[in-house]
């Protein structure tokens, strides 16, 4: 596949990347990704991003050993955003959780 990267920053240095769970389709967290990261993303098979507080690459697992394991990257209609299918090695929040996405602000009653 020959998909030229440049297209994914042509609007900004920082795009935004979705982590859905390749089994079960879960959001499992939402970061920041530039080329570089993008690159060693493709490169290793495991989510790389971009810290906005840490203004630094890292790769996710690194200290909690939670690999995302890239089984499939996808781009959004406009290319400005990346989906990553990934199986994780375990939980994908740093609180513990399966998800980053568990703290409800509203819900439509039945």
């Amino acid at each position: 596949m020959d998909f030229d990267l440049a297209q994914l920053f042509q609007k900004a240095e920082l795009i935004p990347v979705i982590i859905q769970d390749s089994d079960t389709l879960e959001v499992l967290m939402l970061g920041f990704t530039n080329r570089e990261a993008v690159e060693r993303t493709l490169r290793t098979k495991t989510a790389w991003f971009w810290s906005r507080s840490r203004q630094k690459l890292w790769n996710k697992g690194e200290s909690s050993g939670h690999f995302l394991h890239v089984k499939k990257v996808v781009t959004d209609c406009d290319t400005d955003t990346l989906l990553y299918l990934c199986k994780p090695d375990g939980p994908t929040c740093h609180t513990g959780r399966r998800s980053c996405f568990f703290q409800p602000i509203w819900e439509e009653s039945i």
